[in-house]
C-alpha cells in the first residue's frame, strides 16, 4: 500500500438509512486500516456522534470489529444530525477530528450522506482558520492536517446511486422481497387470491423490477417507466386472461414511489381498489416496509462490502492534498474509483428527469441492464405469446439440461421457452438429459407449461451427468433428425459443455449436428469458461453461509474449531468466497493445494489464538483440496495438537449446497442470460449459422464465447477455467483475517 504523504489516522462513520452489509464495509475498513499501520476510529452515531466527540469517537482494534459480518444495519449507528447542518457543529467536528489526528474519512451512506462529506471537506482550511483564531487548536495541528481526505461507500437497498453497479444493501433487500413474495405467493394460489405487494423505492424502481423478474409477478409499477393512460384496463386483461389460462394467484409489485404519465402517485391501495372493483378479484395489500433493511447481509453484500472498504482505506492513503473526493463502487464487476461529487449530481438528475416527465431519459441513465430486465419482465407477464410482426421462419429449438442440477435451471427455462414462443417458434424440451435424446423423450412446450417455474430449485427437466458413448452419437442424430430440432439451448454444467463440443466435432460424420448450439452455465461450483459467474454459485454460497453462521454461533459458547467441507470438485471459488464472507481464519482451495508448512502455521496460529482469549475458530476447505490432507486429516490434526485449548468438529455441508430455491441474484441472471441465449440461439438457427457458443458475464457484461476450441479454454486434466478471476481475491481474504500491520 503506496502512500504520497503521511495520513496520520482514518475516521470511518455511517449515515442516513441503514442498510444490510454496512457492517462489513466497517469491519474492511478497520481492518485494512490497522494492517497499514494506521490508527482508526469509528464516529459513533454518523454526523451527530463527530459533532458530539468525546466517546463517540472511538479508537478500534482488531477484536473489535469480529463477529459483525452476519450482523444486519451497522453498530457504529446512524443518526441525522441538525447539529452538523450548522456552522458551529462542524466547527466543532473539526475539533473532535484533529485532536484526534484524523485526517481522512470513510463514509457509508446515501447522497446526502456524501454530499456533506464534500462540503465538510470544501470548509476544511476555513474551518481551521476559525479554530486556530479562536484558540481551540494551535497553528502547528492545523498545519499537521492541511486537508481532509474523503472516500465514499454507498450503503442504500434502492441501488439509486451513479458510480456503482451495486449498493450496499440492495442484495439482501432483494432476499428479504423475494422471501415474501414467494411466501404470499403459496398462500394466494392456495385461496385463488390477488396480492399487491409495496417495495421501497422513491425514487428508483429496482427493488420493484428485479423481485418482479426475479418473482414471476404478473404487473411492475417502477417510477422510470411509468404505466400508459388506461393501464388499468391493460392490467386487469392481463390477469383475467392469466386466470382463464389456470393460474391461481396474482402478484402486483409497487415501488413506493410508483407514478403515472402525469406524475400523479399509484399507491397499492389504488391497485388493489381496481383489481377488486373492476375483476371481483379477493385483493390484498402487504407493504414490505422496513423488513426489507433488515436481517442477515448476503454473501455478495457481505464481500463487495469487504472490498469496498479495503479499496476506500487504499485511495485515501494514496491521496493528496488536490485529490477530489472518490466513490468507491463496482463497475463491471471490478472495485472502481470515480469522482464522488459528479455521480451524486447524476443520480439526482434522474430523479429530475422523472419529477419533469422525461422517462425515456431516466430509463437510460439507469443503464442497459436495467432496460433490458424491463423487457424481459413484460414479455413474461403476458398471459399468452404475441403473434410475431413480419416475415420469419418458425424454428424447432430444443432445451436440455446436462450436469448436475443448480438452483435457477428452473428460472432459465422459463426465461428460454417464453422468450421463443413470444417469437413464434416451436419450444421443445428434451426430458431427462443424455438420456433423452437416446430415447427420443422430446415434447413440445406451451406458455402456461412452465409456469412457476422461476422460483423452483433442482431441475425440472431433469438431468444427466455422463457423456455418451462413441456408439450413442449415432442415436443422438436420429433423434436430432427425427424432431427436426434447428437449435439447441443446453443449460448446465461442466458435462453440458463437454457435450457441445464433441457434438461440434463430430459434425462431419452425423451432419445433423451442424446446428447452433448455445451453452448457459449452471452450475454451483463457477467453473466453467466464459464467465465469471455461475447460475446456481450464489444460491450454493447463501445457502454456505447460513449454515456456517448457525456453526459459528454454536462454537463460540464452547471453544471450538470447526473445519467445514464445501463442494467446488477442482475450483475453489465457493471455499475463497464463503470464507470471505463468514470471517475464515483459513480457506485451503485445489488451485493451491495445502502443503505440511502451512499446516504447521494454521496449527501454531490457532493455538496462539485460543491462548490469547479467542473462543472461535473457522476453516474452510474445499471437498478436493488435497487428496491426503483430506477433513478428516485436518480435523484430527487439529484436535490433538490443540489439547485442551479447543476441540474440533467438522461440518460436511453435503447436497444442501445444490439444492433450495434460487437466490435473487440466481434468478435475475438466469433470465438475462436466457433471454440473451435465446435470441441469438434463434438468429443463428435462421442463418443455418452453426456456431458452438457459451453465454456468460465477463467483465460484468454478457458476452459469447465460442466453444470450439473448448481445450484451450480450460485447465488440463481439472474441472476448472485457465481464467479464474476471484483468485486475487486472496489477498483481501489474508487481509481480513490476518493481523499483520506494515
Amino acid at each position: 500500500m503506496v502512500r504520497s504523504h503521511q495520513i496520520q489516522s482514518l475516521g470511518v462513520f455511517s449515515s442516513g438509512g441503514d442498510s444490510q452489509g454496512m457492517n462489513a464495509a466497517l469491519r474492511g475498513v478497520v481492518r485494512a486500516a490497522l494492517n497499514a499501520g494506521v490508527d482508526i476510529y469509528a464516529i459513533y452515531e454518523g454526523y451527530e456522534g463527530m459533532v458530539q466527540g468525546g466517546d463517540f469517537i472511538r479508537k478500534m482494534g482488531w477484536d473489535d470489529v469480529g463477529g459483525i459480518l452476519h450482523r444486519g444495519g451497522t453498530i457504529i449507528g446512524s443518526a441525522r444530525s441538525a447539529s452538523f447542518r450548522t456552522l458551529e457543529g462542524r466547527l466543532a467536528a473539526a475539533h473532535n477530528l484533529i485532536t484526534r489526528d484524523i485526517d481522512g474519512l470513510v463514509c457509508i451512506g446515501g447522497d446526502g450522506s456524501l454530499t456533506g462529506a464534500d462540503v465538510f471537506r470544501q470548509e476544511w482550511p476555513e474551518l481551521l482558520r476559525t479554530l486556530v483564531a479562536s484558540g481551540r487548536i494551535s497553528q502547528e495541528m492545523a498545519d499537521a492536517h492541511p486537508f481532509m481526505a474523503i472516500a465514499g461507500l454507498v450503503g442504500s437497498i434502492d441501488n439509486d446511486m451513479f458510480g456503482t453497479d451495486m449498493t450496499i444493501g440492495a442484495d439482501t433487500a432483494l432476499h428479504r422481497i423475494v422471501e415474501a413474495v414467494d411466501s404470499i405467493a403459496s398462500t394466494a394460489a392456495s385461496h385463488q387470491r390477488s396480492f399487491v405487494v409495496e417495495v421501497m423505492g422513491r425514487h428508483a424502481g429496482y427493488l420493484a423490477l428485479m423481485s418482479g423478474l426475479a418473482t414471476g409477478a404478473d404487473w411492475v409499477f417502477i417510477p422510470e417507466s411509468p404505466p400508459e393512460d388506461g393501464w388499468e384496463e391493460q392490467m386487469c386483461h392481463i390477469i383475467q386472461a392469466g386466470r382463464a389460462r389456470g393460474r391461481r394467484h396474482n402478484i402486483v409489485i409497487v415501488a413506493e414511489g410508483a407514478i403515472d404519465r402525469r406524475g400523479q402517485e399509484i399507491s397499492s391501495n389504488y391497485v388493489q381498489q381496481v383489481l377488486t372493483e373492476r375483476l371481483g378479484e379477493d385483493t390484498r395489500v402487504t407493504i414490505l416496509g422496513h423488513v426489507q433493511r433488515g436481517g442477515a447481509p448476503s454473501a455478495f453484500d457481505r464481500n463487495m462490502s469487504t472490498l469496498l472498504g479495503v479499496e476506500a482505506v487504499r485511495e485515501i492513503l494514496a491521496s493528496g492534498p488536490q485529490a477530489a473526493p472518490c466513490l468507491i463502487g463496482l463497475r463491471n464487476n471490478q472495485v472502481s474509483c470515480t469522482p464522488l461529487m459528479e455521480n451524486v449530481q447524476e443520480t439526482r438528475q434522474v430523479a429530475a428527469h422523472i419529477k419533469a416527465g422525461n422517462f425515456e431519459q431516466a430509463m437510460q441513465m439507469r443503464g442497459r441492464g436495467f432496460v433490458e430486465s424491463l423487457e424481459i419482465l413484460r414479455i413474461m407477464v403476458q398471459a399468452t405469446p404475441q403473434p410475431p410482426e413480419g416475415d420469419y421462419r418458425p424454428q424447432r429449438l430444443a432445451v436440455m439440461h446436462m450436469g448436475g442440477p443448480a438452483p435457477g435451471m428452473n428460472t432459465a427455462v422459463r426465461a428460454a421457452v417464453r422468450i421463443g414462443l413470444d417469437q413464434g417458434h416451436t419450444m421443445l424440451a428434451v426430458r431427462n438429459g443424455l438420456n433423452g435424446l437416446l430415447t427420443g423423450q422430446v415434447s413440445e412446450l406451451g406458455w402456461m407449461s412452465v409456469h412457476g417455474y422461476v422460483s423452483r430449485g433442482g431441475a425440472e427437466l431433469g438431468t444427466s451427468r455422463r457423456l455418451p458413448s462413441e456408439q450413442e452419437y449415432a442415436r443422438i442424430a436420429e433423434t436430432l433428425e427425427q424432431q427436426r430440432i434447428d437449435g439447441l439451448l443446453l443449460i448446465g454444467g461442466w458435462v453440458g459443455y463437454e457435450f457441445a463440443y464433441e457434438l461440434h466435432r463430430r459434425r462431419e460424420r452425423y451432419p445433423s449436428f451442424a446446428i447452433p448450439v448455445i451453452c448457459l452455465p449452471a452450475t454451483i461450483n463457477n467453473d466453467l469458461p466464459g464467465t465469471e459467474m455461475t447460475i446456481g454459485s450464489d444460491t450454493a454460497l447463501n445457502t454456505i453461509i447460513s449454515n456456517v453462521d448457525k456453526v459459528k454461533e454454536s462454537a463460540v459458547a464452547s471453544h471450538r474449531v470447526y473445519v467445514v467441507e464445501v463442494m467446488g470438485r477442482d475450483c475453489g471459488y465457493l471455499a475463497m468466497m464463503s470464507g470471505l464472507a463468514t470471517g475464515a481464519e483459513r480457506v485451503y482451495l485445489p488451485e493451491d493445494g495445502i502443503t505440511l508448512a502451512e499446516l504447521q502455521r494454521d496449527v501454531a496460529d490457532l493455538c496462539a489464538g485460543f491462548q490469547g482469549g479467542k473462543r472461535l475458530g473457522l476453516m474452510i476447505r474445499s471437498e478436493k483440496a488435497d487428496p491426503y490432507y483430506t477433513t478428516d486429516f485436518l480435523v484430527t490434526l487439529f484436535e490433538k495438537e490443540g489439547g485442551d485449548l479447543f476441540d474440533v468438529r467438522q461440518t460436511i455441508l453435503g447436497h444442501t449446497q445444490q439444492g433450495g430455491s434460487p437466490t435473487p441474484y440466481d434468478r435475475i441472471q438466469a433470465n438475462r442470460l436466457a433471454a440473451r441465449a435465446l435470441l441469438r440461439l434463434i438468429e443463428l438457427a435462421s442463418a443455418a449459422d452453426a456456431q458452438t457458443l457459451c453465454i456468460g458475464r465477463v467483465e460484468g457484461r454478457i458476452a459469447f464465447t465460442d466453444l470450439s476450441n473448448l481445450p484451450e479454454l480450460v485447465e488440463a486434466g481439472v474441472h476448472r477455467p485457465r481464467a479464474e478471476p476471484w483468485l486475487k481475491l486472496k489477498e483481501i481474504a489474508r487481509l481480513m483475517s490476518v493481523y499483520d500491520p506494515k
